[in-house]
């Protein structure tokens, strides 16, 4: 499944007034944070903090009575806006965004490829200890997301120095396709892989981990299975898909959105995919159906002809539960945030696995009210609100992480 679509009807389009909507959203949306209740908090985090003692400690925008909010952009009213938003703003250039980046190509143990965006350039130094921030697009995406551009010039200009090192998936930014394997929302194989080359690059760095939608879906899915080996110090899932059936079932309804432009746009996409790659596509032991593929209308049809056709599944809901990263988030031991919307129309609010958040000392979630699919744009200039959070939480890690050579939460 790939990161593009909403489904459902979204009030935004009702007959409601922008006079309306600016008033109502002219307020402030609170951060509320789903965790673990507070543990002891010590100078130490060895000692035995859980993340919310931590985070109440280091992370005022996501606690503090005062900071923990976010001002929603009065004219992008509810989730679907905010969503449209995001995509329509996807190659734009702004001092937010405005950056170059210096591209590293990786070669897989199958021969296939992904590429690497580095920011700022990747340092030739391999003692270098700044810490680096893994980034991973939603399927479908790249490096040149405005998102994923603007949380690396935000990191890569702040005062820890940071370094970006953005994932491209196979076959895609611009990323050749050199073997038959396609990427998806399941295999955590290839993050794994990216993750251990650049821990042996540069040993002394701190490695932080970063996804986005679907990129957020196989990196909580990857946390959870290497438990408490991840080489990771930290990680964030952004509008995390945590129930992949749920969110198949959002992009499936028949809607007049869905129906007349995320499904034939999506659909379209799949297939310039397969007939750029056709030559190494059509040497997969899966066998594909080219004829039904160019004929399918639906990503579910997609989806079953392909994804699901790859793992041996019956069709694409078999392989949407398999993928859900839901049953892994209890293995997680690598200090994480989730950030979610209630509005989000790809990621269900009633899909996020609340009550895991509640048991697991390692993991946080913070849900607002307001925010889209990988939208959160604040302010009258938008401008993405997460960045500080994000910064905030890694800042701390970081910090804590170069005084004890292992953090440890309490269990």
């Amino acid at each position: 499944m790939l990161d593009y679509g909403m489904s459902y009807s979204d009030p935004a389009f009702s007959g409601i007034s922008l006079l309306g909507s600016m008033r109502k959203f002219s307020n402030r949306c609170r951060v509320q944070l789903v965790a673990e209740s507070p543990g002891v908090t010590t100078a130490d985090l060895t000692h035995g903090e859980n993340i919310r003692t931590f985070l109440d400690a280091h992370c005022p925008s996501l606690t503090d009575a005062k900071q923990a909010s976010m001002r929603p952009t009065p004219f992008l009213r509810g989730g679907m806006l905010q969503s449209l938003y995001c995509t329509m703003r996807a190659l734009k250039r702004d001092k937010y965004s405005d950056i170059s980046y210096d591209r590293e190509t990786k070669i897989l143990s199958d021969g296939g490829t992904v590429s690497l965006d580095w920011y700022p350039a990747r340092s030739t130094e391999s003692a270098d200890a700044r810490p680096i921030a893994i980034v991973m697009a939603g399927l479908g995406g790249s490096s040149y997301e405005y998102h994923i551009r603007c949380l690396s010039k935000t990191l890569g200009k702040h005062g820890a120095g940071y370094r970006v090192a953005v994932m491209n998936h196979r076959g895609m930014g611009r990323t050749p396709l050199t073997s038959p394997k396609i990427y998806n929302a399941s295999d955590t194989d290839d993050y794994r892989d990216v993750v251990k080359y650049i821990r042996a690059s540069y040993p002394n760095a701190p490695l932080l981990g970063v996804g986005f939608s679907l990129g957020a879906n196989v990196l909580t899915k990857y946390l959870g299975e290497q438990g408490a080996e991840s080489p990771l110090s930290a990680a964030v899932a952004i509008c995390c898909p945590f129930d992949m059936s749920l969110t198949g079932r959002s992009l499936d309804a028949d809607t007049f959105l869905n129906n007349k432009l995320f499904q034939p746009h999506l659909v379209a996409t799949i297939k310039r995919f397969f007939q750029r790659n056709s030559e190494v596509l059509q040497n997969s032991p899966a066998e594909y159906d080219w004829d039904a593929i160019m004929k399918a209308t639906r990503m579910s049809q997609i989806d079953t002809l392909v994804t699901a056709r790859d793992y041996g599944q019956r069709d694409c809901w078999e392989h949407y539960r398999a993928a859900s990263s839901t049953p892994y988030v209890d293995g997680i031991r690598t200090p994480y945030l989730a950030i979610n919307s209630m509005d989000d129309p790809v990621t269900r609010y009633e899909g996020i696995p609340q009550a895991k958040f509640r048991s697991n000392p390692y993991i946080a979630l913070a849900l607002l009210k307001h925010g889209g699919h990988l939208g959160f744009f604040c302010g009258l200039r938008p401008k993405i609100w997460y960045m500080t959070p994000v910064t905030e939480f890694f800042d701390a890690i970081v910090k804590h992480k170069s005084k004890a050579p292992q953090l440890a939460l309490s269990l």
